[in-house]
């Protein structure tokens, strides 16, 4: 008889919604029947010195649940997908190694795909031709260069914001490099899913009224935490600028512009709340598309005994 195949919990949600509240109160509802450990699917969290401003959990959170991905990059380095699902793997290999239960916890969705569908082998980065993209991209803007990109490749087009630099420039980047649209390099894919068997939930607030509220009193304690002093701080450095992948974070870079004097405080949080809402409207949006997830409302310790108990009955889509 094979053996069963090991399960794997995710929960996730839009920004603000809650998921590490969540993820604490099913690790504490499962201890000490079921040893958790948390592996991030955080983009920004993987940063060092990037920790008001991305929710990161705190030290003494981190030494009663061990927490892995977090502060594994400068915030002058970048980190792909490719490189999120080859350290997320690791991470789950060594975890179910000693027994333990990965839980797999955040909103960055590219990140939770490339692991459940796999990522083809793209070409390696080039700085010649992001440099060129880059420089188009600051005479003419990135909603242009979504154009550009809709024109070649309009399947990726339609997954992209007109605003998301990153992922404009790697899609233009691998077409210029291959003459292949990357959604067509993306098809060629074998992912971990029929490696684990799979719990996802997605938080769900259950209105984008209420959700807007949370993100303003969230991005309010941020501040009051000292999250422009830590921008400051990272400015301070000499070695980062607006186009490092760090510096592209929601928060971080309304505040960074604050800091460099180019608007005032009020317009800086007005922007990063904007910002904050679209985001999550994205992650809405690709959560309700998504096969297999399991809506939830809200973070409660009812919300985690019902998922402890799927999780110890066996339960896995």
């Amino acid at each position: 008889m094979a053996a069963a195949r090991p399960l794997l919990v995710v929960v996730t949600g839009p920004t603000g919604s809650g998921k590490s509240e969540l993820a604490l109160q099913l690790a504490d509802y499962l201890t000490p029947r079921v040893a958790v450990e948390i592996v991030s699917a955080d983009s920004a969290q993987v940063y060092r010195g990037m920790d008001i401003g991305t929710a990161k959990p705190s030290r003494q959170v981190r030494e009663r649940i061990p927490h892995h991905l977090i502060d594994i990059r400068k915030p002058t380095e970048s980190f792909s997908a490719g490189e999120f699902v080859r350290e997320a793997r690791l991470a789950i290999d060594a975890i179910l190694a000693r027994g333990h239960l990965p839980l797999l916890v955040g909103g960055t969705m590219l990140y939770l795909r490339a692991l459940h569908d796999g990522l083809a082998e793209l070409p390696a980065a080039s700085t010649a031709v992001r440099g060129e993209i880059d420089a188009k991209a600051g005479r003419l803007g990135w909603p242009a260069l979504h154009a550009e990109l809709a024109r070649v490749d309009p399947a990726a087009a339609a997954h992209i914001a007109s605003n998301d630099a990153q992922r404009i420039q790697r899609a233009l980047e691998v077409y210029r490099l291959t003459g292949v649209p990357i959604s067509q390099w993306q098809q060629r894919t074998h992912g971990a899913r029929d490696e684990f068997r799979w719990l996802r939930y997605a938080l769900l607030p259950a209105s984008r009224a209420e959700l807007r509220l949370r993100l303003a009193s969230r991005f309010e304690d941020m501040l009051r935490a000292g999250l422009v002093d830590e921008v400051r701080t990272l400015q301070a450095r000499g070695d980062l600028t607006e186009r490092h992948p760090s510096m592209r974070a929601v928060g971080y870079r309304q505040l960074w512009r604050f800091c460099r004097g180019d608007c005032s405080l009020e317009q800086a949080t007005q922007q990063a709340l904007i910002a904050t809402m679209q985001l999550a409207k994205r992650q809405m949006t690709w959560l309700r598309r998504e096969q297999g997830m399991k809506e939830l409302t809200a973070p409660s310790d009812a919300q985690a005994a019902s998922i402890g108990a799927a999780i110890e009955g066996g339960g896995a889509v």
